[in-house]
C-alpha cells in the first residue's frame, strides 16, 4: 500500500538535501572564482594570468588559460634591445634614442587599430620576457583587429607574432622594486621591468594623441576616421 505520509517526508528530505548541495556547490564555485589566477589556484598558472608569460612555458604544470577576448595584446620578443648584444658599443644616450625611435614607431602604428591606452615594453633579459611588448586598447574590438592583422606583418625584417593577453592591470604585472631601490634579480626578474621612453617623447605622444582624438571628434567605432598620429621626429 502506498504510504503518502512517508512519500512527503522523503520528498522533503530530498529537497533539503538538494538545497544543501546547491548551496555547497555555489560556495565552492565562488571560492574557485575568488582564487582563480592567484597562488592559491593549483590548476591555473598565476604568473601567466598576471603577466601573460611564464618561465616554464609549455612545460608548466599549471594551465595557461588564453583569453578569448581582451583589451590587451602581447607581441613577444618584438624589441631587439642592443644593450643585450655582446657587440654593442652604444652609450646610454644612444641606447635611449634607439628605444625612443622604436617606442614612437610602435605607438603610432598601433593607433591605426584604435585608441591606445597603454604601451609597455619589457626591459627584462630572461627568455620569456625579453623584448616583449604589451599594448592595451580602450576597446576589445581594437585589440582583436590589431592581433589579427599584426600576425601577417613584419617589423625590422622579422615576423611579428601577436596574441591576446590576460593582463589588464600592469601594476600587478610590473616589478614594484624596479622603480624604487632596485630589484636584486635585475633583468632576470619574473615580473616586468618596464622600459620607459624619454620624458620628452612621452609628453609629445600624449599631446599628439589627444590632438588626434579631438580632431577625430567621434567614437572610434565610427566608420569614418581621421589619420592616426604621425611620428613627431626622427630618432634614428
Amino acid at each position: 500500500m502506498f504510504d503518502l505520509k512517508s512519500f512527503f517526508k522523503s520528498s522533503s528530505t530530498c529537497c533539503r538535501l538538494i538545497s544543501l548541495l546547491s548551496t555547497r556547490t555555489a560556495t565552492m564555485a565562488n571560492f574557485l572564482a575568488s582564487i582563480f589566477g592567484t597562488e592559491l589556484d593549483k590548476v591555473n598558472c598565476s604568473f601567466y594570468f598576471k603577466i601573460g608569460a611564464c618561465r616554464h612555458g609549455d612545460r608548466c604544470s599549471r594551465k595557461h588559460v588564453k583569453p578569448s577576448y581582451s583589451q590587451t595584446i602581447l607581441m613577444p620578443n618584438l624589441y631587439q634591445n642592443p644593450a643585450y648584444d655582446p657587440k654593442n658599443r652604444m652609450n646610454p644616450s644612444q641606447l635611449q634614442n634607439h628605444f625612443d625611435a622604436f617606442y614612437e614607431d610602435i605607438w603610432c602604428e598601433l593607433c591605426k587599430y584604435g585608441e591606445l591606452e597603454e604601451l609597455v615594453v619589457c626591459d627584462n633579459n630572461n627568455d620569456h620576457l625579453i623584448g616583449n611588448v604589451y599594448a592595451r586598447f580602450k576597446y576589445e574590438e581594437s585589440a582583436q583587429k590589431a592581433c589579427d592583422e599584426l600576425n601577417s606583418r613584419w617589423y625590422a625584417a622579422r615576423p611579428i607574432y601577436c596574441e591576446l593577453s590576460p593582463v589588464t592591470d600592469f601594476r600587478e604585472a610590473c616589478c614594484r622594486l624596479n622603480s624604487g631601490e632596485g630589484c636584486v634579480r635585475g633583468g632576470f626578474c619574473n615580473f616586468i621591468h618596464r622600459k620607459n621612453p624619454s620624458e620628452e617623447l612621452d609628453r609629445d605622444l600624449t599631446l599628439s594623441t589627444k590632438k588626434w582624438l579631438k580632431e577625430r571628434g567621434r567614437d572610434e567605432k565610427s566608420a569614418s576616421r581621421s589619420p592616426t598620429p604621425e611620428p613627431t621626429r626622427r630618432r634614428y
